[in-house]
């Protein structure tokens, strides 16, 4: 479906130039002298990198729906990622690639949210904040807290993140995925 840009929304996502793009901001702008025109900032979907651009008052583009699916994240075999169909139970396997970085943040048995372009995947987020296991890290020493220093830690699913002196082996701690950082001790 093609839309015009007196149809621009925040949020939406169109096809320019072959990418995939979803309006962050737009503005109309009408001079004094000349054609009207519109000023946007768009998001690439996969790169996740924001550009502006100008655009004729009136120009056409086509339209993407975007699906967004909860998903259960099953298991990961080295290659491929697992995960399942909340309604349906469908298996569907997603290669390591695609997940990229966010593969850190998966732990078995949690949701993600699985986004979609028509039939193509085109990303997978996980949960925005995760329960992780404290798998290793180095011992606390009394007096360190009041110093407010941290230190590194491994997670259950391999990911290392800094937290605060007082984190022990065993410890399950909240993680904002978003950035990586260490929100509490569970």
């Amino acid at each position: 479906m093609a839309i015009s840009t007196a149809d621009f929304k925040n949020g939406i996502c169109i096809e320019y130039n072959g990418k995939l793009c979803t309006i962050v901001e737009f503005q109309h702008v009408k001079p004094g002298k000349g054609g009207a025109f519109v000023r946007t900032k768009l998001r690439d979907i996969k790169t996740g990198r924001v550009v502006e651009y100008t655009f004729n008052a009136g120009t056409k583009f086509e339209l993407v729906r975007l699906d967004n699916k909860k998903m259960q994240y099953l298991y990961n075999d080295g290659s491929d990622y697992y995960f399942m169909d909340n309604d349906t139970f469908e298996q569907i396997s997603i290669p390591e690639d695609v997940i990229g970085e966010n593969a850190q943040w998966l732990k078995e048995n949690d949701e993600a949210s699985i986004l979609y372009a028509g039939d193509e995947l085109i990303s997978i987020e996980p949960q925005m904040f995760v329960e992780l296991e404290v798998t290793a890290t180095e011992p606390g020493f009394k007096g360190d807290t009041a110093t407010n220093t941290t230190k590194p830690a491994t997670l259950e699913t391999g990911a290392t993140i800094q937290v605060p002196t007082f984190v022990e082996i065993g410890d399950v701690l909240q993680i904002d995925t978003r950035d990586g950082r260490f929100i509490k001790r569970v």
